[in-house]
């Protein structure tokens, strides 16, 4: 199915957000997600689905000033 993903479109097979993050490479990463501008707590992450053009931006945590 097709997202958009940081502005930028994407294809994916993931069905839920623990799948997108893994399909995208992020690991451990320590990011932010949102789906059509929705928090979405990590802790909501495996039972939220993906579905077909939504727009989802992903912050990724970084240190210093």
């Amino acid at each position: 199915m097709k997202i958009t993903v940081n502005s930028k479109e994407h294809d994916t097979q993931a069905q839920n957000v623990t799948a997108l993050v893994a399909e995208l490479g992020f690991g451990d990463t320590k990011i932010a997600l949102a789906i059509n501008n929705k928090m979405v707590p990590k802790a909501e992450w495996d039972n939220t689905d993906i579905a077909e053009g939504q727009n989802i931006i992903i912050i990724k945590a970084v240190c210093g000033g």
